[in-house]
């Protein structure tokens, strides 16, 4: 039995959320559904206009259903992201323009520890291979809950499933290579320390959290930053991965004296953006992140470029310059539609240079 959930496409657009690379067990089951596992159920989501449809199926029958709970936390449906878009855009010309194809993009507050082991495995990788980890993780290590769509779903494992010292040759029998060991030796510390300690770390602040993921086995800091951020209530957390390093210096001509990205580079980038986008700078973070994965180029391939504006700011304490690019138009034009323009313009070019050439020399035969 379908139920409804009132939430407009501008405050949760399913499409571009549950496949930017938060979350790596969403299936797209059918046409407009995605389904996945929460909390011991597996749920089915449809989008509409102005509502989401929901559909859960339990292994037993609950005493209560609660999916309407569930999925107002997971989406953190409380935050009013039209709001935040708004308030992102009158801050950043170049947030403003980018989010008019990009609207609804939401961040999952995650189960933390399913979270953590996500992101290890994201370590030289990509979204299709993830999603395959992760549900080859699932189906061997997990609980069985049922049947959708002709998809079979699991639970994902607990941390105790995951301690046994067969566990990590296992997992790279599987493809997970050297994040096997991390992910043995994580369960293992996890299973060392006391009983919801992941979870406790919602509480502490984004610092003290992030220093605490950073003692797990194959946590760095983008990682520490993605659960801080996706799991952890830190919405000012903020990853600094090639797509964001990119982002910061093509996007506003963020510069530094280092040409890698170091200890204190990334820590700048980030402090960048947060100066840029407030308290929830995380979440514009994800805006523009989603809009420079390949998988969602196509949305901008119709839009054009005119000339930029550079407003610069002086950053004493860190020694750098932040050059703020403002766009005077809605996005920038993607690789691929460059080189088709540059192709298309180029006969007309050597068409003009010619016709430069012949004037040229008829002038000199002319003179003499």
């Amino acid at each position: 039995m379908w139920k409804t959930l009132v939430v407009p496409r501008s405050e949760l657009c399913l499409d571009t959320t549950l496949k930017c690379g938060q979350s790596f067990r969403w299936k797209k089951t059918a046409d407009n559904e995605w389904t996945t596992t929460l909390k011991g159920r597996i749920v089915s989501l449809r989008q509409n206009v102005d509502s989401i449809q929901y559909q859960s199926i339990f292994p037993k029958a609950p005493v209560e259903d609660d999916t309407h709970i569930i999925l107002h936390d997971y989406f953190q449906l409380k935050i009013k992201l039209r709001e935040l878009y708004q308030y992102w855009s009158t801050r950043d010309p170049n947030f403003q323009n980018k989010s008019l194809k990009f609207a609804g993009v939401r961040i999952l507050r995650q189960d933390c520890w399913e979270n953590v082991v996500s992101f290890i495995c994201s370590s030289n990788n990509n979204i299709p291979r993830i999603s395959l980890m992760i549900d080859r993780l699932c189906s061997k290590y997990g609980t069985y809950l049922g049947t959708a769509s002709d998809f079979q779903f699991y639970s994902f494992p607990d941390v105790s499933s995951l301690i046994g010292s067969s566990v990590e040759n296992e997992l790279r029998t599987m493809g997970f290579g050297y994040r096997a060991k991390y992910i043995s030796k994580t369960a293992q510390l996890i299973a060392q320390k006391p009983p919801g300690w992941l979870e406790s770390l919602r509480h502490s602040d984004y610092k003290e959290a992030k220093e605490s993921l950073l003692e797990l086995s194959g946590v760095g800091p983008k990682v520490a930053d993605c659960v801080c951020l996706m799991s952890m209530d830190k919405p000012g957390s903020i990853p600094v991965d090639t797509h964001v390093w990119q982002i910061a210096q093509r996007d506003y001509q963020f510069r530094v004296k280092a040409k890698t990205m170091s200890a204190a580079t990334y820590d700048a980038v980030g402090d960048f953006f947060r100066d840029l986008w407030g308290e929830y700078a995380g979440w514009a973070h994800s805006v523009l992140f989603t809009a420079d994965l390949k998988g969602f180029k196509e949305r901008l391939i119709d839009i054009k470029t005119e000339k930029v504006k550079v407003i610069k700011m002086e950053d004493g304490d860190l020694s750098l310059t932040k050059d703020i690019m403002v766009n005077t138009t809605k996005q920038v034009l993607t690789d691929e539609t460059k080189e088709i323009v540059n192709r298309s313009e180029s006969p007309k070019k050597k068409r003009k240079q010619s016709e430069e050439h012949r004037a040229e020399k008829k002038q000199k035969i002319n003179r003499t």
